[in-house]
């Protein structure tokens, strides 16, 4: 059984009227990178892409969003693998990037919680607190699956009022086997 924390997904009713619980899951940039990129021969990534396509396998489990970080961040670089990336998201719902969401992005660089360069990265925790999302999965581990800033991210979500997401890799949201 996963372990969620959030809101409960009123979304989603069984035909007998009960609520039940459909864990969100924001997918960061690098999880659809992973996903689409030719095979590497580089250990570290090899063995990002491996775990990437086998959570990709158990999606299904999961609502799945992006925001519009995430679609300018896979439109870069090689034209291919930008259109591979684009195909991947086409139809993965895409949140509201509102005020909260701008306000929370400039919290979380504000005092040093992420640097400057890392707008974007900011953006993709704020989306995901600000819609109440449950994960967001990333392969980005020098600014957001980090535990040295991990508490400070959640610190800072926590101080504008916005319960933050549980920031992992594929490998820490598989599920263990029997």
């Amino acid at each position: 059984m996963l372990w969620a924390v959030g809101h409960i997904n009123t979304r989603h009713v069984s035909s007998i009227g009960v609520r039940r619980r459909c864990v969100e899951n924001y997918l960061e940039t690098t999880i659809v990178s992973y996903l689409v990129a030719l095979p590497t021969t580089a250990v570290i990534q090899r063995g990002h892409q491996e775990a990437t396509r086998n959570w990709w396998t158990v999606r299904h489990r999961f609502d799945l969003f992006v925001s519009r970080a995430v679609l300018t961040e896979a439109g870069r670089g090689n034209p291919e693998a930008a259109a591979r990336r684009r195909e991947v998201l086409r139809d993965i719902p895409n949140l509201r990037f509102g005020r909260e969401v701008a306000a929370l992005s400039r919290a979380l660089m504000r005092g040093g919680t992420l640097p400057l360069k890392a707008r974007l990265d900011a953006a993709h925790v704020a989306v995901a607190a600000v819609n109440g999302i449950d994960f967001l999965l990333t392969w980005n581990l020098r600014h957001l699956a980090n535990a040295a800033l991990r508490g400070r991210i959640e610190q800072a979500c926590r101080a504008a009022g916005f319960v933050p997401p549980i920031i992992c890799t594929p490998e820490e949201l598989m599920e263990p086997k029997s």
